[in-house]
């Protein structure tokens, strides 16, 4: 890796922005961005990692509860498909961690970043899944059937509000301000 300090780079090392040339933002190299953005993409993983591993382990102490019995088929099967659901999250969101061991000094951090941001990104969308699979689950041992699709949708609706929409509002706000 070269060592450059912002501003000072050889011909042919790409400086720009934030987010792609011409855009205001920070200059540094393309390493110094790959490694900004490892850093920042390490902290989000961090805290989705933790929530995904602790759901996980709560639907992995759900068969061992005396109620459990008392479920319809329906809930078993529904119940077994989170449990497959939140294994592969968990697989996904850990998944950039093993690429970066797989990559490690091979001077690979631009693709790592790119590849682990779409990792991640599949992450929030399992991830997303599975807290709105697992509240119709709750709802519909609690109150029912119907009750159950609403909160799913809901749960939904409001994930990808927060998760998928609202980043692209921003998006288009900034670029109409600009």
């Amino acid at each position: 890796m070269k060592d450059h300090v912002a501003g000072d780079h050889l011909a042919g090392d790409h400086v720009a922005g934030d987010h792609g040339a011409g855009v205001p933002g920070r200059t540094e190299t393309l390493e110094q961005r790959s490694d900004r953005n490892w850093n920042e993409l390490l902290q989000e993983l961090r805290v989705m990692q933790t929530g995904v591993q602790i759901l996980t382990g709560f639907l992995l102490t759900v068969p061992f509860q005396q109620r459990f019995d008392a479920l319809t088929a329906f809930q078993r099967d529904f119940y077994l498909v989170l449990v497959v659901l939140s294994a592969l999250t968990t697989g996904v969101a850990i998944a950039p961690v093993a690429l970066h061991r797989a990559l490690f000094r091979h001077h690979l951090k631009p693709r790592l970043v790119t590849a682990a941001d779409r990792m991640t990104r599949a992450a929030l969308a399992l991830l997303a899944l599975v807290v709105s699979g697992v509240v119709g689950l709750v709802f519909d041992v609690v109150v029912g059937r119907g009750p159950a699709i609403v909160a799913m949708v809901v749960a939904i609706g409001v994930l990808g509000g927060l998760w998928a929409a609202l980043p692209e509002v921003i998006k288009a706000r900034r670029t109409t301000h600009e």
